[in-house]
């Protein structure tokens, strides 16, 4: 449970709620691992069924019927532990708010059940795409070192791009927030001028940022598809690899690109959510200092 005196972070409902976390880490993590293994034990299943062996078949169809048991009990699990998380820091909001404003009560508790969603969603996407990187190069590597120089190198490239424009992505989403917390006061108001100007002023908001988001996902896509179409010609013309090789070096090449997409996503998600911390337990301290 989360206690009264407890600062609202992920660091908080982690330790309040260790357990489930662990639980829908690990199958995450487990099935991770068995989708990073499937493009190479398919590059192997073709190989095999053209020389007539039919063993790496079996194996491949032995992995499907495991993931597709891991990847169902962790989805009926998820809902369960972290729709308990929402509720408890639901709670645990209300009773720190009593004196706060309506609108930014309201809008303070959606903002505080972001947090919950990034344990549910980004974080374990993100330890998915790690393992899916860090898979894809350590095999690439296997089969020749300018593979793995290539798809390495792309994600530092993006990284770069990404932290460029990180402070200007805090800045929009404080902006973002703020708005959000006049949202009721504005409806309440009864004034269509009102109402009006609230609603351009978020739409003005919601522009800049998904301007920033185009530009930047533009630049990190055409880092990654030239990290492709490099690793495409390099496989099919300089390693000498067979069919199998080719379409594991292809498809741990496009499994890379799309895992490396998610790492500036969970940046970004950071960087909102450490504005949301920040304006949560700002709101908390006032109250209590106003209320002592």
């Amino acid at each position: 449970m989360i206690a009264i005196t407890d600062r609202l972070s992920i660091g908080t409902l982690f330790r309040a709620f260790w357990g489930k976390v662990a639980i829908t880490w690990g199958l995450t993590l487990a099935e991770t691992a068995f989708f990073a293994l499937m493009p190479l034990m398919i590059g192997r299943s073709i190989d095999g069924l053209l020389k007539d062996d039919w063993l790496p078949f079996q194996f491949l169809i032995a992995m499907f019927v495991v993931v597709l048991v891991v990847a169902t009990g962790r989805r009926i699990y998820d809902t369960r532990a972290y729709g308990t998380m929402r509720v408890e820091l639901g709670k645990a909001q209300y009773a720190r708010s009593e004196c706060a404003p309506v609108s930014v009560t309201n809008a303070r508790v959606l903002m505080g059940r972001e947090l919950v969603d990034f344990l549910e969603d980004t974080a374990p996407n993100t330890m998915t795409a790690l393992v899916q990187v860090i898979a894809s190069v350590v095999i690439l590597l296997s089969f020749h070192t300018m593979l793995a120089l290539s798809t390495g190198g792309s994600a530092i490239v993006i990284l770069l791009i990404y932290m460029a424009f990180s402070r200007s992505f805090f800045r929009t989403n404080a902006g973002l927030n703020e708005q959000a917390e006049q949202q009721v006061t504005a409806l309440e108001s009864a004034s269509p001028k009102k109402v009006a100007a609230y609603f351009l002023g978020l739409r003005k908001l919601e522009v800049k940022l998904s301007d920033m988001e185009s530009i930047v996902y533009g630049k990190i896509f055409a880092v990654l598809m030239a990290m492709v179409a490099f690793n495409l010609w390099f496989a099919a013309t300089k390693s000498g690899a067979s069919a199998g090789d080719i379409f594991a070096i292809v498809t741990y090449s496009t499994q890379f690109l799309g895992a490396a997409v998610t790492l500036p996503y969970a940046l970004q998600s950071l960087t909102r959510l450490s504005e949301i911390t920040h304006r949560i337990n700002r709101s908390t301290s006032d109250l209590m200092e106003e209320g002592a």
